[in-house]
Order: C-alpha cells, then structure tokens, then sequence
C-alpha cells in the first residue's frame, strides 16, 4: 500500500492573510505533487480568523477543511507555546476516503448535536464507504458536555467506529474558542472529519496518572459539581486525599484556581480510568470539567513530571503497532499537561517526534480529549490520544 503524501508547515507572522498562507503553502510543497484531499489548521485566537482562512483556502482551494483554535501546538517535535501562531498540515494521495461536517450551538444539547455531526459526515464521505473508519473531532472546549457529544455520535456509527479528537483552546484567556469548516469560523460548534479506510483504525490513550487511595463512589452530582462521595461532602472527601493541590507554579495566563495536580480517575469496566479534571472554585466547592455520572466509582489520581512524559512512548507504540506504513500521528494533548510539565513543557513535543520515527506529527494542546475506541466513554482530561494514518 502507498504511503499516504502528508506536508505540515507552521507560521507566527502577525499578519493573519500571510500567515495562513505562507503555512499553507509550505505544507502543500510537502506533499510533492500529489493532490491534496484534506486540510487541517490549528490557530492561536490572536489572529482574524477569517482572514486566516481566507489566506489558506486561497492556496488549497476547495479541498475540505477542518480546524480548531488552541492552547499551544505541536508540529514535527517543535512546541508552539499558546500565542500567534498557526499550524498546518494537507494529508493527500486519495489512501483515505474524507467527508467533513459541521454543526452549531452545540451547548443547547451535545447528544443531538453529536448525532447530527456524525449523519452529516459520513453522508459527506460519499455513498462508496469503505469497509472501515475513524471521526476526527473537534469541538468548542466551553459548550457544554462533551461525553454527551460523543454519546451522540456512538448512535450513529455504533461502536465500531473509533472516535480521536479534542476540545478547542483560546491560548489560556477564556474568552472563547472556534472551530473551521471550509472558510467558515463557528463559535459554540463542533466539526469533524469521517475517515473511511480499507483497513481497520485504532485510537489510543494514555495519561500517566497513578492512583492515591481506594475506589469511592460518587453518590451526588449536579452537572460540574461533585456533592457527595461516599454520602459524604464531597470536598471532605477529596481534602482527606489532598492535602496541598497547588502546582509548585502557576504557568503564565493559567487560572489560579484551576488545580491540575490532582483529578479524578473514572474507573471503567476493564480496570482502566479516564481521567476527570478537578479543581476547587472560588466558593470551596468541587468541580470537574465535565460531569461525572451519577454512582460512578472512582479514585483521586495525581501524576509527576516523569509518568506524564515516559506514557509517550507508549502511545506511539501502540498507535503505530497495527499499521503498515504510516505517514501521520494526529495527537492530541491536554493544556493540563502542559501545566504540569511547567519547565518541561517542549519535551512532550520532542519525544513525541522522537518516538515516532519517520512518522509526521502533528497536534495541539485541548481543554479535553476524544479517545474512543470501543466503548461509550472517551472524553478524557489530562491525557495525550493519537491516531496513526
């Protein structure tokens, strides 16, 4: 089988038109005459981002387009800290089959919403739909409940179908993140990008994350805030656990009351955890980034600097492990680990490239991540997910 032509390229010029088109340029070069069979763009909220697109499409043309705004990218082992910048990467050679869509005010029910998004792209894909598949998903970080989007969407392709993706950042300000369909900037939306393949798919994930305590069970929640463990106060429970979850440093533009150094670790069926960012707001009560269900088991979670970067390797290893030739690492990291890595932040980058070999890699940092592969859970906290093509 041949190796799929795959060019990225980055810019930070201050002038949005040139910089989408000076990336889109460079990533087309990439692909050595091959045409281009989909676009995607990770960009800092400091531009214009229509200008932006604009720029890129005036090089790509039509060729579907999908993208999101960020916390920080990563392209080819170099980190790309949150500010200007935009990443670019043109996958070609017609070795995939794409179809993109998009949908808007996804906050008003992420099921419905991830239900439709899932209808529109695989009907975008074309009626030739190959024997397997994947969704790339990328979605508004602050619209709501994104286990919900992805229930939705498990409704449509069953559970055969991995999901990998991640949830837009806004460079830390929280004043909003987008998703790009095509030349088009959505607020409050998701898009995604149905992959059809003529071999099976495979999404990984890993977090490094190891367990402090037993296994407790959550007994009431209302959305993001987690009132009882145990029938107990729930913040009494998680202060027996956690005496000091202050980072040794709060990194530029982070939220002081964000605390990474603890979450909470889902535990599923198998024995595995997904984990659930928590922090303690301005009020004393305990919140996380997305609702955990109700009477779900967990355990309190922390993680070091060393345990987040050796689970790398191990993420490469395994994405790569079931596929000939790949030409692509799409990986998603959580802004969490990049808060954690603190001073260490350009090596997650490095050892990703590193691990990967002759493989490109690409990626941003995410306020939460799509990992999917054979069950209704997949939206993580603090972890790194890939997909090799």
């Amino acid at each position: 089988m041949t190796r799929m032509p795959v060019g990225t390229a980055r810019s930070s010029h201050e002038d949005a038109t040139t910089a989408g088109s000076a990336a889109a340029r460079a990533a087309l070069a990439g692909l050595d005459g091959a045409d281009p069979d989909l676009v995607i763009v990770y960009a800092s909220i400091r531009y214009d981002l229509a200008a932006l697109l604009a720029g890129i499409r005036a090089v790509t043309g039509e060729t579907p387009l999908i993208g999101a705004t960020t916390s920080g990218q990563f392209t080819e082992g170099e980190f790309i800290p949150p500010g200007p910048a935009v990443s670019v990467m043109i996958l070609g050679g017609g070795r995939y089959q794409f179809g993109t869509a998009v949908v808007g005010g996804i906050s008003d029910d992420t099921v419905a919403a991830g239900h439709d998004l899932a209808r529109r792209a695989l009907g975008a894909a074309g009626p030739a739909t190959a024997p397997h598949g994947a969704l790339l998903v990328l979605a508004d970080g602050m619209a709501g409940d994104m286990q919900g989007l992805l229930t939705g969407m498990h409704r449509v392709t069953g559970a055969r179908i991995p999901v990998v993706g991640g949830a837009a950042g806004d460079d830390r300000t929280f004043a909003g993140s987008s998703v790009f369909h095509g030349g088009e900037v959505v607020a409050n939306g998701a898009v995604a990008a149905w992959i059809g393949s003529e071999h099976p798919l495979r999404v990984v994930s890993g977090h490094g994350w190891q367990p402090e305590g037993l296994p407790m069970l959550v007994t009431r929640v209302e959305g993001q805030v987690v009132h009882e463990i145990d029938g107990r106060p729930a913040i009494e429970v998680y202060r027996e656990v956690v005496v000091d979850d202050a980072p040794a440093a709060v990194p530029e533009g982070a939220r002081v009351d964000w605390r990474t150094a603890h979450s909470f670790g889902l535990i599923e069926p198998d024995g595995t955890q997904v984990v659930r960012g928590a922090y303690v707001d301005e009020h004393g009560a305990l919140r996380t980034f997305t609702p955990l269900p109700e009477y779900c088991a967990v355990q309190i979670v922390s993680a070091d600097q060393q345990s987040l970067l050796e689970v790398i390797d191990e993420v490469v290893e395994d994405a790569l492990s079931d596929i000939a030739d790949p030409a692509v690492m799409l990986t998603f990291s959580c802004i969490a680990r990049l808060d954690l890595l603190r001073d260490r932040e350009g090596e997650e980058a490095a050892r990703l490239h590193k691990a990967s070999g002759s493989v490109a890699t690409f990626g941003f940092y995410t306020y939460g991540e799509f990992a999917r592969s054979v069950s209704v859970s997949g939206y993580h906290n603090a972890t790194i997910t890939a997909l090799a093509l």
